[in-house]
């Protein structure tokens, strides 16, 4: 099923991965950006660091790919990761969510992970995939603190993106409330690493120890 919308939408009941679906079709010209691929189960799903994102049906399971060429101006590729997970914050936070962005691009309530998001580069093409726990979540993971439909979410998610927020202003909102990361870790070269001395910096890479670290997901 096909619903039209300026980022057009194709639903299926189950899909692997909807972001692999996705690259699948982006390379193969069998769709153009911008297009969005939404599962109502995933059965093999990509999590960070190659992970597995474990389904669990009635969650959100979204990929959605836009031109570079269409994206703010000011937005670099390596500020992606934060700035697409940051609108869907916001979005979520326009319903009554408390959910937050630990850096570069996991949604967190409290301490415990709802959702995240990773990007790819395909051709010149932007792909993000979306997982987020709306209704149930696996052992150690937590699901959304509020009851949203997943259309409306979607369609909400969607018009803020197309309005297009340039990056500066989306990192001045994120930068005040970047303290809430200081108690978290995040991982290189799989080795944790902790944020509680880190230092944002204006592109979203981060300074520890004399180092600067970029988002690679």
């Amino acid at each position: 099923m096909v619903k039209e919308c300026h980022l057009k939408t194709l639903y299926f009941s189950s899909l692997p991965s909807t972001q692999i679906y996705l690259k699948e079709q982006l390379q193969s010209k069998k769709l153009i950006p911008p297009v969005a691929v939404v599962a109502d189960v995933q059965t093999n799903g990509i999590g960070s660091r190659e992970n597995g994102w474990i389904y669990r049906e009635g969650n959100l399971f979204l990929s959605f790919a836009l031109d570079v060429n269409e994206l703010p101006y000011d937005l670099k590729l390596e500020s992606t990761s934060i700035y697409f997970s940051y609108l869907l914050k916001e979005t979520l936070c326009e319903f009554g969510s408390k959910v937050f962005l630990k850096w570069p691009n996991d949604l967190y309530l409290e301490n415990k992970k709802i959702g995240g998001m990773i990007t790819n580069i395909v051709n010149s093409n932007l792909i993000c995939g979306v997982g987020v726990n709306l209704t149930t979540a696996p052992k150690g993971f937590q699901s959304l603190d509020i009851t949203i439909n997943r259309e409306i979410l979607i369609e909400t998610y969607f018009k803020n993106i197309e309005k297009k927020v340039l990056w500066k202003q989306v990192f001045s909102k994120y930068k005040l409330e970047f303290e809430n990361n200081k108690e978290f870790f995040t991982h290189r070269d799989g080795k944790k690493i902790s944020l509680e001395s880190s230092v944002l910096q204006d592109d979203g890479s981060l300074c520890i120890n004399g180092e600067r670290i970029y988002s690679r997901r």
